[in-house]
């Protein structure tokens, strides 16, 4: 017998246009789309191509048309200042038209391009839903990038306005936005028309007019504005994400397609309701903080968190319970890395016991691969599901997962659960054939991408064509790793470029790192394959330990190894495992394996922009060295 899951997935698969057209009427449209899918120029696809709608619109006005007005839209809670806040519909609507006024009155129009460059409050939500109202392009840039990074970006968009605030919070410091603007305006090439500065209390910063002005100076006497038309492949925003070539890739995506597959998911993947409280605990830099901060929950009618706090020293590894307890949160999406930390600080979970946490359901973790010992620690303490589920900034929402709202299925520890409804998804082998069930290869996703996706890269098709369409025919190159087994769970063991040859032997750096992580002392690892002359590559592990681990390192070391050879055998030729402290990581939680890379092979490397802590390459240096693994010595 079928399940309910298969039936859907099986109907997205083999009938997409009339699936996504059903979905599509749950949505708002000034005109409904008659042409759902436009497939004549592939792998340029084109979603309910004739349809017209506005972001905002959905996002909040047709919640207040519709009586509910009165509802909770966002709680804004920042345990660094102590500021909390909660909007209603009605407020952020007003808020967003009265600064959609601004943006207008400042020259801002349908498709002109805003960077916003903020920390996580309350006006820079306001300032995204502003620039989807007058149908101008957003592209958030993750606050405290540098100068340079910042510069690339205003560069590539050809930015009319930058919307930034004077400075942003961090655990024990202060992130200076004014000097970092200041480096990014002289740095690019392209001249903004005008600097909006959010002043934060008792952080205000001197401004230069004429070119830069306070949000409360835009915002004086300005009229409301209503939502204009926009046309279904017209662009919502441009996200950048880190290029191979240096030069940033930016990710648009098309209006309709996001609103008609973001509002879908809240539902069908998270079983979130309209009355349900929902926290997303990213940045509004990131995708996640795109998707599932700002827009998804919004576009449901639901309350969304929107927190500025860490998972630890927030003021401690309690943190996030507080939150759940006080606003009797359903469902958090988090990054593993958070809940690594929170089990590095607090192993036995003792801040958990201090908190009312009844009203919570689940747990969602993606962002990066999620060990099996950290889902298990946290079902453990939260005697909830704990879902690891993938997707990309590319993607905008889940390529598989668990999707809690049409069926729950059985947990298989180390996957990402099934293809979602939409993604046809396949492993290929390098000779272009489908792989096995079992068969590690490279995972690609069959053409169309559903809605919501990413129809190309900003001004750059060709960029778009070469990079992910190009090497598999017919099919989105994800550019990741990993099986598919008997059951259809889908398995991410690495990025294509982290599965390490040994002697002919395919490994998985993911695979030996769940090894690694069901060590009693270890936090958190990393494993990463190092050139060698004999072998080709060999596999190091970097491994971080709990809080108050008392066993010396060259026992943990010699244990973790052992794990490795009982586990997956003499072939990893798996024999160093060096403790460290903490490893390099981006402001988003992933692990910075390639830096590590080329350190330890002595090639030359750049400073990652998003790395969270640049001091932490040169502890990892001098870690190889005392272990005599630079440049494979």
């Amino acid at each position: 017998m079928k399940s309910d899951f298969d039936e859907i997935y099986k109907e997205s698969i083999n009938n997409p246009e009339k699936f996504w057209q059903e979905i599509s009427n749950d949505i708002f449209w000034f005109k409904k789309p008659s042409k759902i899918l436009n497939k004549s120029n592939p792998p340029f696809y084109k979603w309910f191509e004739d349809g017209t709608t506005n972001t905002c619109y959905n996002a909040l006005d047709l919640h207040v048309d519709n009586g509910r007005g009165d509802k909770t839209a966002l709680i804004y809670d920042s345990p660094i200042t102590g500021n909390k806040k909660k909007f209603s519909y009605l407020e952020l609507k007003e808020k967003v038209s009265k600064f959609a006024g601004s943006l207008d009155n400042l020259g801002i129009k349908k498709g002109d391009r805003v960077i916003i460059y903020m920390p996580m409050i309350p006006e820079a939500v306001v300032a995204m839903l502003a620039c989807g109202r007058i149908g101008a392009v957003h592209s958030v840039v993750f606050g405290g990038f540098a100068s340079n990074e910042l510069a690339s970006r205003i560069d590539d968009s050809k930015a009319k306005l930058l919307i930034t605030a004077s400075c942003g919070f961090e655990p024990g410091r202060t992130v200076e936005y004014k000097p970092l603007v200041d480096g990014a305006l002289k740095l690019a090439k392209h001249n903004v028309d005008k600097v909006i500065f959010f002043q934060r209390k008792d952080n205000e910063v001197k401004l230069n007019a004429p070119l830069e002005i306070s949000w409360d100076e835009a915002l004086s006497n300005q009229k409301d504005i209503d939502c204009v038309e926009m046309g279904s492949n017209e662009y919502a925003y441009i996200l950048y994400t880190s290029g191979t070539t240096g030069i940033p890739k930016g990710i648009v995506r098309d209006i309709g397609g996001h609103i008609v597959a973001l509002k879908w998911t809240m539902k069908n993947i998270y079983n979130i309701e309209q009355d349900d409280i929902w926290w997303s605990a990213s940045d509004i830099g990131w995708i996640v903080g795109h998707s599932y901060i700002v827009y998804a929950p919004l576009f449901k009618g639901c309350t969304t968190v929107l927190f500025e706090g860490k998972p630890v020293g927030t003021p401690d590894a309690g943190a996030f319970w507080k939150i759940i307890s006080d606003y009797k949160v359903k469902s958090l999406f988090t990054a593993p890395t958070a809940f690594r930390a929170i089990k590095k600080e607090d192993p036995e979970g003792k801040f958990f016991s201090k908190y009312d946490l009844s009203s919570f359901k689940s747990l969602f973790l993606a962002g990066e691969r999620a060990d099996p010992d950290t889902i298990k620690w946290a079902e453990n303490l939260l005697k909830v599901p704990v879902i690891d589920h993938w997707w990309q900034t590319e993607t905008s929402w889940a390529i598989s997962s668990n999707c809690t709202g049409i069926e729950m299925m059985e947990t298989k520890y180390g996957s990402a659960c099934k293809a979602v409804p939409g993604y046809d998804v396949k492993i290929i082998n390098p000779d272009q054939s489908i792989a096995k069930e079992n068969e590690m290869g490279d995972i690609v996703v069959k053409l169309p991408l559903p809605p919501g996706t990413f129809p190309t890269l900003w001004n750059a098709d060709k960029r778009y064509e070469e990079n992910y369409m190009s090497n598999y025919k017919g099919y989105y190159q994800t550019y990741d790793a990993g099986h598919i087994d008997e059951d259809g769970y889908i398995w991410i063991m690495s990025r294509t470029d982290d599965i390490i040859n040994v002697a002919g032997h395919r490994l998985s750096t993911g695979a030996i790192e769940e090894v690694l992580s069901e060590h009693q002392s270890v936090a958190e690892c990393a494993v990463l394959g190092i050139a060698d002359k004999l072998k080709g590559q060999l596999p190091i592990g970097l491994v971080v330990l709990k809080s108050g681990v008392e066993k010396d390192n060259d026992t943990i070391s010699k244990e973790c190894v052992q794990m490795v050879r009982d586990k997956i055998g003499p072939v990893a030729a798996f024999k160093v495992v060096i403790v460290i402290k903490r490893l390099p990581k981006t402001r988003s939680g992933k692990i910075l394996r390639g830096t590590i890379r080329k350190i330890a092979d002595g090639v030359e490397y750049k400073v990652p922009p998003t790395i969270d802590d640049p001091k932490i390459l040169t502890e990892i240096k001098e870690d190889l060295v005392n272990h005599k693994i630079l440049n494979n010595g």
